[in-house]
C-alpha cells in the first residue's frame, strides 16, 4: 500500500489527525491548558516547511533521569499507559484487578500495521516523537516539570498510541529519515509533525527533507494544532 492509499483508507474510517483541546491536570504531569489563541489551523504540507531546522544533539541523554515515567496525573490510580489503553479500546477493557488500575485485554486496532490485538501485553505504548529524538531537538534545555509532561501527553491523542511491540523495537528512537511504518504513513507523519510543533521542538535538515517529501506525497490533510 502507497502513502496515499493509506492515508485514504484512514480516512475513510473517520480517522483524520487533529489536536485536541488540552484538559486541566498537575504540571508535572500534562501540559498546562493552553489558550485558544495559541491554536493554528495549518496543512501537513505547510507545518512541514514551518518546522524550525537546528542540528541534533543528544548529548546526555537519560530517559529515566530527565523524562520519568508514566505517571498518574488524575489520582485515578491508571498512569498513562493505562489511559492510553482505555482511550483506544475499540471495546470495554477488562482489568487485572477491581480497582480498575491495569488494562488486562480487551480490543486494540495499531496503527503501524492495522492489526487486531486482545491483550494489553502484545502491545506498547509509543511516543511518536521519541525522548531521545525530543532532547535532541530542544527538550535539554526544558524544565524537569515541561519533559515529564512530553512524556505524558494526553491532550493531543496522536502523542502516544497502542503499538504492536514488534515495530516500536524496529522503530527505537528513529525519526522518519529513517524509519516509517509500513501503514499509514500520512497519519504517522502528521502526527510527528504537530507533536514537534506542539511542543516547539526543531528538525535537523535531513529530518526536514524527509518530512517535506512524505508530507507532499500525502492529500492537504488539515492540522489543529495547540501549542503548549
Amino acid at each position: 500500500m502507497n502513502i496515499k492509499s493509506g492515508f485514504l483508507a484512514l480516512l475513510a474510517a473517520g480517522l483524520l489527525v487533529t489536536a485536541v483541546e488540552p484538559a486541566a491536570a498537575p504540571a508535572s504531569a500534562a501540559p498546562a491548558a493552553a489558550s485558544a489563541a495559541s491554536a493554528q489551523v495549518t496543512t501537513i504540507q505547510e507545518a512541514a516547511r514551518a518546522l524550525p531546522v537546528a542540528a541534533e544533539d543528544n548529548l546526555g541523554f537519560d530517559r529515566d533521569r530527565y523524562f520519568g515515567h508514566w505517571v498518574d496525573a488524575d489520582g485515578d490510580c491508571q498512569d498513562t499507559r493505562a489511559e492510553v489503553l482505555v482511550q483506544e479500546s475499540k471495546g470495554s477493557p477488562n482489568y487485572t484487578s477491581a480497582r480498575r488500575c491495569t488494562v488486562a485485554n480487551s480490543r486494540w486496532v495499531t496503527g503501524f500495521d492495522n492489526r487486531n490485538h486482545r491483550s494489553a501485553t502484545t502491545v506498547q505504548i509509543d511516543h511518536t516523537v521519541p525522548a531521545h529524538e525530543a532532547w535532541g531537538s530542544g527538550a535539554r534545555s526544558w524544565t524537569q516539570d515541561r519533559r515529564i509532561a512530553f512524556y505524558n501527553d494526553l491532550d493531543y491523542p496522536g502523542s502516544l498510541n497502542a503499538q504492536p511491540g514488534t515495530l516500536t523495537r524496529a522503530k527505537q528512537t528513529s525519526g522518519p529519515e529513517e524509519w516509517a511504518p509500513p501503514l499509514n504513513r500520512c497519519t504517522y507523519v502528521a502526527q510527528w509533525i504537530t507533536v514537534k510543533t506542539r511542543w516547539g521542538l526543531t528538525v535537523d535538515s535531513v529530518e526536514k527533507a524527509a518530512l517535506v517529501r512524505y508530507a507532499d506525497a500525502c492529500p492537504p490533510t488539515r492540522l489543529t494544532i495547540t501549542k503548549v
